[in-house]
């Protein structure tokens, strides 16, 4: 049985135009091409969509799309370690539900938002914690490797509570925030040494590269959505601080 490319997009929903670009780039070849001109499918290109589709959810590119399509021949062996990869992907999709959902109960009924959450619950569990990691790797090389070396040994109990740690901090940082307390006070700067021991278990930043850092959480949007989730102005407040820590501790 064959279905044509109109056929294919009512049920997948994916657009002709789409499937057709598909075809032009070798992803999604249609069993044949009609004396009309029309692409249509069978079983085979069928399950490949549905191979393709799935890679494309879990946010791979075309091209990564097509090399793991392309290199698993047998597609029931595909299909089933595609299942344990989405399997995974659910199990942390649903940590990440909990954590917001965690996150709502709190917020509801605050008059006071200063500070949003009142107890160091982690508020990033779930989250894919190497998402940055092509990034961070084009950006300090030698820091990213010296890195992963340190954590080379970690487990996810590890992380966990590494991220516990953050959060808990940065609650802590906005807490004086909300009390008016001067960047450059001693119970603000003993706070900024703890994050900066922290960050020595996996990398040593020197002065320039410490104030880099603070600003980093400032212009970065993904880094200060995580402060200004907690407090309106935390990730400002976390940049002055540490700029303070590295002028009077650190050095080049």
């Amino acid at each position: 049985m064959s279905w044509s490319i109109a056929d294919v997009a009512r049920m997948s929903g994916v657009t002709a135009r789409t499937l057709r670009h598909y075809d032009d780039i070798g992803l999604l070849t249609p069993a044949y091409v009609g004396a009309n001109g029309y692409r249509y499918y069978e079983d085979e290109q069928l399950l490949r969509l549905q191979q393709i589709l799935v890679l494309r959810e879990l946010g791979l590119g075309l091209a990564d799309i097509a090399a793991s399509v392309d290199s698993e021949p047998d597609t029931l062996a595909a299909l089933e370690r595609q299942h344990t990869r989405l399997l995974g992907e659910s199990d942390r999709l649903a940590r990440m539900a909990e954590t917001v959902a965690r996150t709502i109960i709190e917020l509801k009924g605050k008059t006071d938002m200063a500070i949003k959450i009142n107890r160091p619950e982690n508020l990033f569990e779930g989250f894919d914690h190497t998402q940055y990691d092509d990034e961070a790797r084009e950006r300090w090389p030698e820091q990213f490797e010296e890195s992963r070396r340190r954590t080379a040994g970690m487990t996810d109990e590890d992380v966990a509570r590494m991220q516990r740690e953050v959060t808990a901090a940065m609650i802590r940082m906005a807490e004086f925030l909300a009390a008016g307390t001067p960047v450059d006070d001693v119970a603000v700067q003993n706070e900024i040494d703890t994050h900066y021991q922290g960050m020595v278990r996996f990398w040593t930043p020197n002065r320039t590269a410490y104030r880099c850092l603070g600003q980093m959480y400032v212009d970065d949007e993904r880094f200060k959505a995580n402060y200004e989730a907690i407090a309106q102005g935390l990730a400002e407040y976390q940049r002055d601080a540490m700029a303070v820590y590295a002028d009077a501790r650190l050095t080049d």
